[in-house]
């Protein structure tokens, strides 16, 4: 026996299903909490009450060995030395590039030493874990 179309079920759109779906993971996303709270003991400093200070000065390097400090191409390590306040030198940053050769990088910090640095810092980015 054969059910006229009129009388068929229709079939439910499982798309609309699936879209709301969706749309509820992305608000809980949203809205959840991503990372785990505070201890409630905490107290947390007060910005207000520190004194501000410039970012110290930091050598970029370039993976071809070009030398910049805030936006000026360097002819050297020693001429970044020259520029720091004598406060400033005894700790020096170094960003390289990730394609420096490690060799170069070793000289850079050689002569950074020669010129006073006691501790050479690289500002890397950290790999996921």
């Amino acid at each position: 026996m054969k059910i006229a179309p009129s009388l068929a079920r229709p079939k439910e759109p499982t798309i609309a299903l699936i879209n709301v779906v969706f749309l509820m993971l992305v608000f809980f996303m949203i809205a959840g909490t991503l990372a785990p709270p505070l201890d409630p003991d905490l107290s947390l400093i007060k910005a207000e009450d520190l004194d501000g200070r410039a970012p110290p000065d930091t050598l970029v390097v370039h993976a071809d060995g070009r030398l910049w400090l805030r936006g000026v191409e360097l002819t050297s390590a020693s001429a970044f030395m020259e520029r720091l306040p004598d406060d400033d030198r005894s700790v020096v940053r170094i960003v390289p590039d990730r394609d420096l050769p490690a060799v170069q990088l070793i000289e850079i910090s050689d002569e950074l030493r020669r010129g006073g640095a006691e501790r050479i810092l690289l500002v890397s980015e950290r790999g996921l874990q």
